[in-house]
């Protein structure tokens, strides 16, 4: 039965579903910041997968990446499979912009988390919305 890990739990905010994976926005307001986790117990690797979940994996952090790159008019699109401190198979989606606090390096372990106030949250998940649609067959069932 699939969990999230409960690091993913404590640092993240569930969005919704998209037809494989759980989509979560990691709780840092200095970078847009989603994961994508597939909803199947025990993944670690994306060689785990079936072929056609790995497909339907790709399809929907592209569907993810293209549009939040769209929308925001991101620099660059960093998508990272790392998973060295949370097993559970797991993707990163973070824009990327010029003058980030992290830019040009990665996020990981720059600066702590900047979680985000209501406020914050609020706004960014009317971006998310009007960015990430519910629109057929990779389309994300909102959560939230």
């Amino acid at each position: 039965m699939f969990s999230l890990h409960p690091r993913l739990e404590a640092d993240t905010i569930v969005l919704g579903d998209f037809p494989l994976c759980r989509c979560l926005l990691m709780n840092d307001a200095q970078y847009p910041w989603l994961i994508l986790v597939p909803r199947h117990a025990d993944l670690r690797e994306v060689h785990e997968l079936t072929e056609a979940d790995q497909a339907q994996l790709l399809r929907e952090s592209s569907w993810v990446s293209k549009r939040l790159c769209a929308q925001l008019d991101a620099t660059k699109m960093n998508v990272a499979n790392l998973g060295n401190v949370v097993a559970q198979l797991h993707w990163h989606i973070i824009a990327r912009f010029e003058g980030d606090p992290a830019w040009p390096g990665p996020v990981w372990g720059k600066l702590p988390a900047v979680p985000y106030t209501d406020e914050e949250l609020m706004e960014t998940l009317h971006i998310l919305k009007a960015a990430l649609p519910s629109d057929g067959a990779v389309g994300l069932n909102w959560a939230v």
